[in-house]
């Protein structure tokens, strides 16, 4: 059975599932916030609103994966909107392409809006982001992290 791309919104019982995976792979980057907080943010993606919104990638029931669109995911950089966020693939179902679905699909449902560009920051998947075209913007620091800032352009 191939995943296929949902949102959230037609899964929300995903939500404590899928913030327990973030919260495990991206706390460090968030020092002080909760699982309990993280919870309460991904109920602002269950709305019919593009920003913010996530997406999810099942299979038959079970979710694998996530990717989200949101206005900022960086107070370093306020000026830079939107952003992709949150792409997660349950270590079983991962190098099997669901991530890269996910980005696409975001960057889809973005150029389908007229957003003109979408920025990241990854600690360390440049090259997965690379090969779908975004482009380094800068290498910086984040929160005692090493990262890289990216950017799509959508039309």
């Amino acid at each position: 059975m191939q995943p296929q791309i949902i949102n959230l919104t037609a899964r929300p019982q995903a939500i404590p599932q899928l913030a327990e995976w973030h919260q495990a792979e991206w706390g460090y980057l968030n020092p002080g916030s909760s699982l309990e907080q993280r919870i309460v943010k991904m109920d602002s993606f269950l709305s019919t609103a593009l920003l913010p919104s996530m997406f999810v990638s099942v299979i038959g029931e079970q979710v694998i994966g996530s990717a989200a669109i949101v206005s900022n995911d960086m107070d370093s950089h306020e000026e830079l909107t939107p952003w992709l966020a949150s792409v997660y693939v349950d270590v079983p179902h991962r190098h099997q392409g669901v991530a890269s679905a996910l980005v696409q699909h975001v960057m889809q449902q973005a150029a389908a809006a007229a957003i003109p560009a979408l920025y990241l920051f990854t600690p360390g998947q440049e090259k997965l982001y690379a090969k779908l075209g975004w482009e380094v913007l800068a290498r910086e620091d984040y929160r005692g992290t090493a990262v890289t800032l990216m950017q799509v352009r959508l039309s």
